[in-house]
């Protein structure tokens, strides 16, 4: 059940929500049927008919922010309709467990989900791609791809065979590298290193000699606690410092170059959502476009915070990972892309527009925001 100071936040965030804000922004690329405006002959009538929906979710209950962001976009989506499309939130195992959630949305069990697209590498090895690459684009970056490129073409592509369409649902922003019981001075200290790390990045490490562990959240504590596993990177310092790592791993690695830039992803099934009226499709982009935005904001505030406290409070020991060892493993991670894409033909494809976008981004990244940082920092 959701507290008190749960449903309080929520309210004063909702509050806080001008019109215009939550309002569909102009040449935003909507999936789905086309506009009311672009059907010849429909009256794009608003009717007084009510859907119920529910939604699966990865995350626990109460899980910070992003069990939040599935809650905030349920709310805005009420609230724009006037209640007309209604949406149960069901946190992970309320349900069906987390990582079933691509398949209960698909078979039509539940109308939506909110998760993230590397859950289902092994369904779809592709899919990775729309969460994060290694060394890949960070949150602005990526969100350009999606949205002025054609990022959530190939996206909304992958999922069609399997009766889904996908919209980025927000973003955790740049990671942390994450928690060692030892310093990582050079490529030797990696050899055998038993680390929990998921998605592409586990696969870049064990090119380099590590041992990639899969361990539940729950479970990363006890696991890191008793020396189950040597090493773990989660998300960043806000959630980080919440799971309590501080207390029994002695160094903070920095950069996350294995999750530059995570997407969550809300899923459709597509039967259900072209069951709507158009003006409910259009509720469902904008609500989907706020709570985007709100999950990175969110994070970006909150990992600032946390970081300063990790450091002044729990005098935690933040290192920055050696410059032979990234630049060592991000030619794994090239290698690991390639791979990837020589594999699947849909990897290939949806590998080269990724790629492709990057390299023109990059250019104007490095005399715009990375001279200012460096003029800042």
């Amino acid at each position: 059940m959701e507290s008190p100071r749960k449903r309080r936040t929520r309210r004063a965030l909702l509050k806080g929500l001008a019109i215009g804000t939550i309002s569909l922004p102009l040449g935003i690329k909507l999936f789905g049927p086309k506009s009311v405006a672009q059907q010849p002959g429909s009256p794009g009538l608003i009717t007084d008919r009510r859907y119920k929906w529910k939604m699966v979710t990865t995350w626990p209950p109460n899980f910070p922010t992003l069990a939040d962001g599935a809650h905030l976009f349920a709310d805005l989506v009420r609230l724009m309709s006037a209640g007309r499309l209604d949406i149960q939130v069901f946190a992970a195992g309320e349900l069906v467990p987390p990582l079933e959630v691509f398949d209960t949305v698909s078979s039509g069990v539940a109308e939506m989900g909110h998760s993230a697209a590397y859950y289902w590498a092994g369904k779809i090895p592709a899919a990775q791609i729309f969460t994060t690459v290694p060394f890949g684009m960070n949150a602005q970056q990526t969100n350009a791809w999606l949205r002025a490129g054609n990022g959530l073409e190939l996206w909304q592509e992958l999922y069609a065979p399997y009766g889904l369409l996908p919209l980025p649902g927000g973003n955790t922003g740049v990671q942390m590298g994450g928690w060692f019981h030892r310093e990582i001075n050079s490529m030797k200290d990696l050899k055998g290193l038993k680390i929990r790390i998921a998605g592409l990045g586990g696969k870049v490490l064990k090119k380099a000699g590590a041992s990639p562990v899969l361990l539940a959240g729950g479970e990363i504590y006890t696991g890191l606690e008793r020396g189950v596993i040597d090493a773990t990177e989660w998300i960043g310092p806000y959630h980080d410092r919440s799971m309590g790592f501080q207390k029994i791993a002695k160094y903070y690695y920095a950069p996350a170059w294995q999750e530059p830039g995570p997407v969550l992803e809300l899923l459709f099934n597509k039967k259900a959502f072209e069951q709507l009226p158009p003006d409910l499709q259009a509720i469902i982009n904008s609500a989907a476009s706020t709570v985007n935005e709100w999950v990175l904001a969110e994070f970006e505030m909150k990992n600032s915070l946390a970081l300063q406290q990790l450091i002044q409070e729990a005098k935690v020991e933040l290192r920055i990972f050696p410059k032979p060892v990234l630049e060592t493993l991000r030619t794994y991670s090239r290698e690991v892309m390639e791979e990837l894409a020589g594999s699947d033909p849909k990897a290939q494809k949806i590998w080269d527009s990724y790629r492709s976008f990057q390299e023109t981004m990059v250019p104007w990244a490095e005399i715009s925001e990375k001279q200012l940082y460096n003029l800042i920092s």
